[in-house]
């Protein structure tokens, strides 16, 4: 296959002797992080890192330390606070138009003015872009963007959105210049500028990234404090070799993703100079049907899956108390969590299932693949995938089987519409209800999914949208969910908690990973808090 060739700067001296800024203590080596998210650049996927395709918790959580976003979310949650700007806020009582000022004496890294026109240039290049990973659909509600003067800038929106201010945290807002980004093209590899809180150089082998180090940018101006100089984020193939990596002190910190083994063996035997943190966490996995494939066009198929598959025996088999069983698209924790597909399908039922699929005609067993990624959401993807067949193939009324697929073919394969049933998970772009349905159910949404609800699509979720108080929005989501659990475009399966591993020397450990599974690279520091 031939690639475009990917040229990237080199990398050398990076790791030489940096002083961590860590609560007085002085430590020459920077901290180095593991983990066993992938970056690579492909022929279909050539431009992974940028603000306008980049949608996967691996890719933002390097533009999270590089890309500046007018608002962020605080440590420890709670709506978002300005950041690159001074100030913002809806400028009217109908949650329409959305006012921010930025902050004075903003740059680049590379020293060029931070002005209201880099950021109308940026929001307005992914909506001109709007990319086939769904990244564009957080910003589609926009209208228009206006300039007033160097420093203010206006967002008017299409519809009333409580949310808006959240999704101006994310790093599909990130501020970029024009002399660096193209306004109707990706720019492709792995290079980011900006002007966040680190510059970062990138390592590489072939079409992928081996290697980031991060270092204090010291042009940085916004909200966020740095307690080191430098971080190296170092991906690795699996959470076996991170872990090793852990023990013989090659790196402080792993925490994408430590394995159910890892975590349980940690935590019942601990080893010397290290401790195991556990986080809170929003990562939700779930069952997507392409519903114009043939297997599963029939809607009482996916509603006969829905009455078979055992949640609580998946969870207990494969993740153990690091996950729990899950009913809705929306986890519990957050604002408008129910449990619609209990209550529409009940405990695991092959009786029930059988009764759906002979009342609609539907010849069985019925023959499925299910089809999961291989190295984007740890080592017990693989043995999930093999429990849901069991499960299915055990009612007697599916002919199942499995493959499994890296990442970097599976989800442009999933966007064409290749799988009629794929596994996937959801880490929360925030921590709203809308970020659990928008994604799966709105326009140019992240499934790409031929599923439309119009009902849910033109008029509950612009509904939700207008509620300022979340919890007066509950009983909307509470509408969606049914219809969800009625038409099963997507089958929740499981809720997971977060774990972070460190060497006991490192502080800030349980700020650096938050409920989003953003990492946080400035909270962390050496010797005392």
């Amino acid at each position: 296959m031939n690639r475009k060739t990917l040229v990237l700067p080199a990398v050398a001296g990076l790791l030489a002797p940096l002083l961590a800024a860590c609560g007085g203590a002085e430590d020459a080596r920077a901290i180095v992080v593991g983990t066993t998210d992938q970056f690579i650049a492909t022929q279909d996927a050539p431009a992974p890192l940028d603000p306008a395709f980049a949608y996967d918790t691996g890719a933002w959580n390097i533009l999270r330390q590089t890309v500046q976003t007018l608002l962020h979310v605080p440590r420890g949650g709670g709506e978002p606070v300005p950041e690159a700007a001074k100030s913002c806020g809806f400028s009217d009582k109908a949650s329409e138009s959305y006012r921010c000022t930025l902050r004075p004496g903003l740059t680049f890294a590379d020293g060029t003015p931070v002005t209201a026109e880099d950021v109308k240039y940026s929001i307005e290049r992914v909506l001109k872009i709007k990319s086939d990973n769904g990244t564009a659909a957080l910003l589609s509600n926009i209208d228009t963007v206006e300039t007033q003067g160097t420093d203010g800038v206006v967002f008017h929106l299409k519809t009333p959105d409580a949310t808006f201010p959240y999704k101006l945290s994310t790093p599909v807002a990130g501020i970029l210049s024009k002399d660096k980004y193209a306004a109707d093209k990706l720019r492709d590899g792995f290079d980011v500028d900006g002007s966040g809180p680190y510059t970062m150089k990138v390592e590489r082998e072939g079409d992928k990234a081996t290697r980031f180090v991060f270092t204090k940018n010291p042009a940085y101006k916004g909200d966020i404090t740095l307690r080191n100089d430098a971080v190296e984020l170092r991906p690795y193939a699996d959470a076996g070799a991170m872990g090793a990596a852990l023990e013989s002190d090659d790196i402080d910190m792993m925490a994408r993703s430590l394995s159910q083994k890892q975590i349980k063996d940690l935590t019942e035997t601990p080893k010397d100079g290290i401790r195991v943190t556990e986080v809170p966490g929003l990562e939700i996995r779930y069952l997507g049907f392409n519903t114009k494939a043939p297997a599963v066009q029939e809607k009482a198929v996916r509603q006969a899956m829905a009455a078979v598959v055992d949640r609580g025996a998946l969870v207990n088999l494969v993740y153990g108390p690091t996950a729990e069983p899950l009913y809705s698209l929306i986890p519990s924790s957050i604002t408008g969590h129910a449990t619609p597909f209990f209550d529409e399908y009940g405990e695991p039922d092959a009786a029930r299932a059988a009764k759906i699929l002979k009342e609609a005609g539907v010849k069985t067993p019925v023959k499925v693949t299910l089809n999961y990624t291989t190295d984007h959401y740890g080592a017990e993807t693989a043995q999930e995938f093999e429990a849901l067949k069991k499960q299915l193939v055990a009612s007697e009324l599916f002919d199942a089987s499995v493959q499994g697929v890296e990442w970097s073919k599976f989800r442009t394969a999933q966007k064409r519409g290749d799988y009629a049933v794929y596994g996937l998970g959801w880490f929360p772009d925030y921590p709203d209800p809308d970020n659990y349905i928008a994604p799966f159910l709105d326009s140019d949404n992240f499934l790409n999914t031929p599923y439309v609800n119009k009902t849910v699509r033109e008029k509950l979720i612009p509904r939700s949208r207008r509620q300022a108080d979340r919890n007066a929005a509950s009983p909307v989501y509470a509408q969606i969910q049914k219809i969800v659990a009625e038409d099963v475009p997507v089958l929740p399966l499981w809720q997971g908690k977060q774990y972070v591993a460190a060497r006991d020397d490192l502080n800030g450990v349980e700020y650096a990973l938050n409920t989003s599974s953003d990492l946080l690279l400035w909270e962390l520091g050496r010797g005392t808090a």
